[in-house]
C-alpha cells in the first residue's frame, strides 16, 4: 500500500528551522519503513528449528542451502506464439452432425451445409454445395460416408446417382436405404426421359417447360458424348427436337429412348420430303441411340422404368459397378442417364426435404458442353431445391479430360469447380501444388499443409474461414469396418492367423534331460551347467 507524506511549513521559518524540520520528517519516514534484509536472507525461509543450517542436515529435511537455479524456458517462435491468448478458433458451433475434431481448437467440429447457409454471421456460407478433393487412400470417401450417415438423424437424406465401385451399397443396406442395381441379374431399367413428379406450386406451363428442357438436355448430352464431344449442328438439334416431339405424341407423354430412336429412323428415311436437310441430319443421332436399343447398353435405359425412387428412403444408391467395366464411355453415358433420372424425381422445392447428392467421379458429368451447362444449372438451383451436391475429385487434373486445352468446355469445368464455396481438401500429391494455388486460390501455407495431411485429416473451407479437421478421431469401430474401401488389399483372415506366432509352453521347450527326476531331490545337479558337469 502506497504511503504519501505531506509537510506543511510556516513561511517565516529561518534556514536553521527548515533544516531541523526536514531531518525530523526523514527520521519519521525511516521509522515507518520495514527493516531491510539482505539478498542472502531473502533467498531462504526461516528455519523451523534454531541453527545456522535448519533441519535439513540433521533431520533429513528438504531445505537447500543455495538458491535454486531454474533454467529459462526455451522454444521456437512458432510455439511461443501459442502463449498469446485467444488463438483457439471458435469453430462452426454445435449445429449439425459431428464430423470430426477441430485440431486447431481441440474441440468437436460440427458441419451441415444447410446450417452453414442459414448462419447469418460471417461464418456462414453462400452455398450448400461441397467440393471434396484428395488423392487415393486419403480418407475422403470414408469422411463423406460419415457425414451422410450421421446426418440422417438430423433429417437429411442422401442419394448416389451412380456408384461406380459399389462402395455405397453396404452403407445403404446398413442404414435401411434402397439399392438399385443396373447391369446385373435384376434386369432393372431407368428411363432418363421420365417426367418425374409434378413440382408443388408450379403452373402447367412452367412444369411442361422444365420437363422439356431436361429431356432435350439429356438427349443432346448423350449424342455429343458418344461422338467424342463434337458439337451438334443446328440441323441436328432440330432433328432431335422433332423426334422427341413425335415420341411424346406416340407414347402419350411417356417417351423412351427406343421410341426416339424409332422416330429418328423414320425421319432419316425421308418422311420429311420438304426438308431433306433434317432427314440427312438424323443419321448420327440415330446411330448413337442405336447403342442403347441394340448395342452394349441395351436393357438399361431404352424402355420404361421398372423401379421407383423411394422418396422416404434415407439413402438411395444406384449401383453401376457392373457397367463401369465396359469402358469409360459406357460409364459416362450411364452416369448422365442415372443423374437425369434422379434429378427428375428430387427437384421439388416445396417437398421441404433436404438431401445430399453425392457425385462420385464428379468429372464424368462434365464431358460435353451441354452436360456442363446442365451441371452448372443444377449446382445453381441446389439452394432452390434444398439439395447439397457433393462433388468428389481425386485431383484437379481430372478436369483435363474435359475438352481440349483452353477450350470452352475445360474453362467452364474449372469455373464450376472453383465456384463451389465449401471445400474439403484431403492429402494431395506434390503435382497438385500449382493447381490448388492457381485454380482454387489456396494460400501457399495451406497447400504445403495439404501435402502432409494424414489419412482422415482435411482442410475445410466453409465461407470465409478454414479449419483443420480429423474425421477418424471420432469414428467408431462400426463406422470404420463399414466404410473401409481398401479391404481387398488386406490379407485374408486365415493368412493373418498363419502369420501369428504360436504361443510357447514352458514344459514343451524345457530340456527334459536337465530337469530332475521325481526320485532326485538334489537340486545342485540340474542347477549346474552342462559344461561344468563334464
Amino acid at each position: 500500500m502506497t504511503r504519501r507524506t505531506f509537510v506543511v511549513s510556516p513561511a517565516n521559518q529561518t534556514r536553521t528551522e527548515r533544516r531541523a524540520m526536514q531531518r525530523e520528517v526523514a527520521a519519521r519516514m525511516r521509522d515507518g519503513q520495514p527493516a531491510r534484509s539482505s539478498k542472502k536472507d531473502r533467498a531462504l525461509p526461516e528455519p523451523a528449528v534454531p541453527g545456522p543450517f535448519g533441519p535439513g542436515l540433521t533431520e533429513g529435511g528438504y531445505w537447500n542451502l543455495s538458491r535454486p537455479a531454474l533454467p529459462p524456458h526455451q522454444a521456437t517462435s512458432q510455439h511461443l506464439a501459442g502463449i498469446y491468448p485467444f488463438v483457439a478458433d471458435a469453430g462452426l458451433g454445435h449445429r449439425g452432425p459431428i464430423v470430426g475434431v477441430d485440431l486447431n481448437a481441440d474441440a468437436l467440429w460440427h458441419f451441415s451445409p444447410w446450417d452453414a447457409y442459414a448462419d447469418p454471421t460471417d461464418r456462414g456460407s453462400f452455398s450448400t454445395n461441397v467440393l471434396v478433393l484428395g488423392s487415393y487412400r486419403s480418407g475422403k470417401s470414408s469422411t463423406i460416408k460419415t457425414l451422410v450417415t450421421r446426418s440422417i438423424p438430423f433429417g437429411h437424406n442422401a442419394v448416389v446417382p451412380s456408384d461406380p465401385k459399389g462402395e455405397w451399397v453396404v452403407v445403404a443396406e446398413s442404414v435401411g436405404g434402397t439399392v438399385i442395381r443396373l447391369g446385373g441379374p435384376t434386369g432393372a431399367r431407368l428411363n432418363p426421359l421420365d417426367r418425374g413428379p409434378r413440382r408443388t406450386g408450379a403452373s402447367d406451363e412452367q412444369h411442361e417447360q422444365m420437363v422439356r428442357q431436361r429431356r432435350i438436355a439429356t438427349l443432346i448430352s448423350l449424342v455429343e458424348m458418344a461422338v467424342g464431344g463434337v458439337k451438334l449442328t443446328a440441323v441436328e438439334h432440330a432433328c432431335i427436337h422433332l423426334a422427341l416431339e413425335r415420341a411424346i405424341g406416340e407414347t402419350s407423354d411417356e417417351p423412351t429412348l427406343r421410341e426416339v430412336y424409332r422416330q429418328l429412323a423414320r425421319i432419316s428415311t425421308g418422311e420429311l420430303a420438304d426438308e431433306p436437310e433434317v432427314s440427312a441430319a438424323a443419321s448420327q443421332p440415330r446411330f448413337v441411340l442405336r447403342r442403347f436399343v441394340e448395342g452394349d447398353l441395351s436393357g438399361l435405359f431404352e424402355d420404361a422404368s421398372t423401379v421407383q425412387f423411394d422418396d422416404n428412403s434415407p439413402l438411395v444408391v444406384v449401383d453401376t459397378s457392373e457397367l463401369f467395366s465396359r469402358g469409360d464411355l459406357v460409364a459416362q453415358l450411364t452416369q448422365v442417364c442415372t443423374t437425369s433420372w434422379v434429378q427428375a424425381v428430387i427437384s421439388d422445392r416445396n417437398a421441404k426435404r433436404t438431401r445430399y447428392v453425392v457425385r462420385e467421379e464428379g468429372w464424368r458429368d462434365m464431358t460435353s458442353l451441354a452436360a456442363l451447362q446442365m451441371y452448372q444449372q443444377w449446382l445453381k438451383l441446389s439452394r432452390h431445391y434444398g439439395i447439397s451436391n457433393i462433388v468428389i475429385l481425386h485431383k484437379m487434373g481430372d478436369l483435363d479430360a474435359v475438352g481440349d486445352a483452353d477450350s470452352q468446355e475445360r474453362n467452364l469445368a474449372y469455373s464450376i469447380v472453383g465456384d463451389i464455396e465449401n471445400k474439403l481438401i484431403f492429402r494431395v500429391n506434390h503435382q497438385e501444388h500449382a493447381s490448388l494455388r492457381d485454380r482454387l486460390h489456396m494460400p501457399t501455407a495451406h497447400v504445403d499443409m495439404a501435402r502432409q495431411l494424414r489419412k482422415g485429416e482435411f482442410l475445410a473451407y466453409v465461407g470465409q474461414y478454414s479449419y483443420l479437421v480429423d474425421c477418424f478421431a471420432t469414428s467408431t469401430q462400426w463406422e470404420y469396418d463399414l466404410f473401409m474401401t481398401d479391404d481387398a488389399m488386406q490379407p485374408a483372415p486365415e493368412v493373418v492367423a498363419s502369420l501369428e506366432p504360436t504361443p510357447l509352453v514352458v514344459d514343451d521347450v524345457w530340456p527334459n534331460d536337465v530337469w530332475p527326476s521325481e526320485h532326485d531331490t538334489d537340486l545342485a545337479g540340474w542347477l549346474t551347467s552342462e559344461k561344468e558337469t563334464r
